[in-house]
């Protein structure tokens, strides 16, 4: 498990999580904000799990989302609070209505100070989720402070107290406590348990080949076909056993392979990469396609297999695609526009019955818009993001355009003598 905050936050941790036999500690420490995805990348492979000291660095990792582990964050806990406000109230005598608080929710605040029978309510709050930059939490408790409308700061960044007690502000840090430590860990531990149920889950990896692909005219026999699958068979023997998997053939140029669900993930480092071909020493000729599913059974898993196969198929030969137990898809793997999703919302079911767009077709638009953080788009975006033709992609858009689902909301010209390019809003 990978610990990652401020030094002293890191120090709590450590206590804790010392006292469980089960994990095995990587300690990163950061100081600025601009050090926390750089520090999360030299460690990204070396762990399995996350625990961050807090909800700062957590929503800069979850924002970037180049982490494919787990990651989990400490809660402030109301008891964190209460020990640094007695500590204020004994040692600074600080009036509480004078006192600026960052990241509680208000209504936590004012849970604590009812139960603590302190009689004014919090006034200066600032709430957020997820990741907020350090200098906008100084700038907020400085200014109140500055104008007089605050006598003290109490924050969750090791950072902006150093920042505010430099500029002359009295500011007081709320860390972890282990009991909110112990807490996460049992969280962890759990998910760590589903995470090895699921493992041990059935995989099935149905393959395709063209047969055809690399014969030519002068070799075109039934004899040379025969001869490239006894050599396929033989190089996807050698790729089965590394996986720990049993190799069935179905059929002319099709064979499944049946392992777990961890193996493969593994293989194809959680489903982002193409399976390790490489030992079958396979060229752009013999253009392998792949589909992987996952299921509680085999039946289901081979089902899923099928599924992302047709989709693979979709793509372009030689693409892999993955139909998880959940029905969720992913892929194509090993390409920097990997998309993921679904296909049995009621949702997108309502859409489709609208248009004359498959549930499939909606779903991966939602998707692409989800991962471009938009919802514009134009037909030539949308086209790279699908792998289909830029003409398929403006079918799709004027479509969604009569159904009142699209609106044409600008243009872009990238090339002087070129049409220019409609930009679309999508309102699915």
């Amino acid at each position: 498990m990978g610990l990652f905050g401020a030094e002293d936050s890191i120090e709590i941790m450590e206590s804790v999580v010392m006292q469980y036999p089960e994990f095995s500690c990587i300690s990163i420490s950061y100081w600025r904000d601009e050090e926390i995805i750089e520090k999360l990348t030299m460690h990204m492979n070396d762990v399995d799990m996350w625990l961050f000291s807090g909800q700062i660095p957590y929503g800069f990792a979850k924002k970037w989302g180049g982490i494919t582990q787990p990651m989990f964050y400490v809660p402030s806990s109301g008891s964190s609070l209460f020990k640094t406000l007695l500590q204020i109230a004994y040692n600074q005598k600080i009036p509480f209505d004078q006192i600026s608080f960052d990241m509680f929710h208000p209504a936590e605040l004012e849970r604590v100070f009812k139960e603590s029978k302190i009689a004014v309510k919090p006034t200066y709050i600032k709430y957020y989720e997820g990741e907020v930059p350090t200098d906008e939490i100084v700038h907020y408790h400085y200014e109140l402070w500055k104008t007089g409308k605050t006598a003290a700061a109490v924050t969750c960044l090791k950072n902006a107290q150093h920042e505010l007690n430099k500029l002359g502000v009295p500011a007081f840090r709320v860390l972890p406590t282990q009991s909110a430590i112990v807490s996460t860990l049992a969280l962890i531990l759990q998910t760590h348990e589903t995470m090895h149920f699921k493992d041990t889950q059935i995989a099935v990896q149905m393959i395709e080949f063209d047969s055809f692909s690399s014969l030519t005219k002068d070799t075109f026999s039934t004899d040379e076909i025969y001869k490239i699958e006894i050599k396929m068979t033989e190089k996807l023997l050698e790729y089965a056993k590394k996986i720990n998997g049993s190799l069935k053939s179905a059929g002319p140029g099709r064979f499944v392979i049946f392992t777990t669900h961890g193996l493969l993930r593994e293989t194809t480092k959680d489903f982002t990469v193409v399976p390790d071909f490489a030992i079958l020493q396979l060229t752009g000729h013999d253009a392998v396609t792949c589909g992987i599913g996952i299921g509680q059974t085999v039946y289901e898993a081979e089902i899923n297999a099928g599924t992302a196969l047709l989709h693979a198929k979709e793509f372009h030969k030689g693409s892999s695609m993955v139909v998880l137990d959940d029905k969720t898809i992913v892929g194509p793997l090993g390409q920097p526009e990997q998309i993921k999703y679904g296909y049995a919302t009621k949702h997108l079911q309502t859409l489709s019955e609208q248009t004359s767009l498959s549930i499939a077709t909606l779903s991966k638009l939602e998707s692409i818009l989800k991962k471009i953080g938009k919802l514009e788009i134009n037909a030539y975006d949308l086209a790279q993001h699908m792998h289909i033709m830029p003409r398929s992609a403006r079918r799709i858009l004027t479509e969604l355009e009569s159904k009142g689902l699209a609106q044409v909301v600008g243009e872009e010209n990238p090339h002087p003598r070129g049409r220019p390019r409609k930009i679309y809003q999508i309102m699915l």
